[in-house]
């Protein structure tokens, strides 16, 4: 069985993680966070005192990190990049929902040293990432794709080939636009209708059975007490950050000016959720901008 290297084991990197060796997969698993190392370790990993220690001789090197300068970093930048260390004819799958360009330029050091890399953001939260049942959306080559789909089988249900390297990345950003647009209009929807005295269990079984229904109202309610599993129903804990949004939609934002192309509805999400973040929220999951509604903090 090949032998993998899972680097970042946060919210979704550790379930990730967790699953692979449920597949019979041996992990190698290093974070910087030494309670998500325990925890990688009770779930069966084997836990690397560095990255690289975790990459040598790895044949899969996956990685879930926080931003693009974080991937470049790791791979190229840092004092010991683990470009020095992967072994030829090992594949990279960065997990990391970071922009095409450093994508793009990461896969072009990798290719320079026989080291294939795949860009493969994921979709489908912290849920999805314990279920195994994450949609994986994959820039590179049609080689890199088939080598990487039985690695992302093992952690998600839905795995596409968005074309060559950085388009895994462009088809993310555009998904979590059009979700924080959702999200938005369904926290708006549900909110005056609650206002106009509605019972929001009521209002939105309504709209999930008619026109209205969307991804963040028939699985994600964001109204409290509505949906028992919903991070809305556990005080916005858990689930994906406002923090996360806000920095999906910047990179939405300038795939949009690199393209000339119009976002007026994502725009308009871009600046309701940064507004929330800044009055404290960032940490909440992103259906907390229902309090925005309800003027709330």
């Amino acid at each position: 069985m090949n032998t993998i290297a899972f680097i970042g084991l946060g919210n979704m990197g550790g379930p990730m993680a967790a699953n692979l060796v449920k597949a019979g997969f041996d992990v190698r698993a290093f974070d910087l966070s030494q309670e998500a190392q325990e925890t990688a370790k009770a779930n069966g990993c084997e836990v690397a005192f560095s990255a690289q220690e975790a990459a040598t001789d790895a044949d899969f090197i996956i990685s879930m990190l926080p931003a693009g300068k974080h991937v470049r970093g790791l791979y190229i930048e840092d004092d010991a990049p683990l470009f020095e260390v992967i072994k030829r004819g090992a594949l990279v799958i960065d997990c990391s929902t970071i922009d095409g360009a450093t994508a793009r330029g990461v896969a072009e050091e990798g290719e320079k040293l026989g080291i294939g890399f795949v860009d493969a953001p994921v979709s489908g939260g912290v849920g999805g990432a314990q279920a195994g049942t994450l949609t994986f959306i994959v820039g590179g080559s049609e080689v890199e794709f088939r080598l990487a789909k039985p690695v992302l089988e093992a952690m998600g249900k839905n795995i596409f080939h968005a074309g060559g390297h950085g388009a895994g990345q462009v088809a993310k950003v555009c998904n979590n636009m059009l979700l924080s647009i959702l999200m938005a209009g369904t926290c708006e929807a549900i909110n005056m209708g609650v206002k106009n005295g509605l019972d929001p269990a009521v209002l939105s079984e309504i709209m999930k059975q008619s026109s209205g229904g969307n991804w963040a109202l028939n699985v994600y309610n964001p109204y409290p007490g509505v949906m028992e599993n919903a991070p809305a129903s556990k005080n916005y804990q858990g689930g994906f950050q406002v923090d996360l949004m806000v920095k999906d939609l910047g990179l939405a934002m300038d795939v949009s000016q690199q393209s000339a192309s119009a976002v007026p509805m994502g725009s308009a999400a871009r600046s309701l959720f940064t507004l929330h973040k800044a009055k404290g929220n960032g940490k909440l999951d992103f259906s907390s901008l229902m309090q925005f509604y309800q003027d709330k903090e």
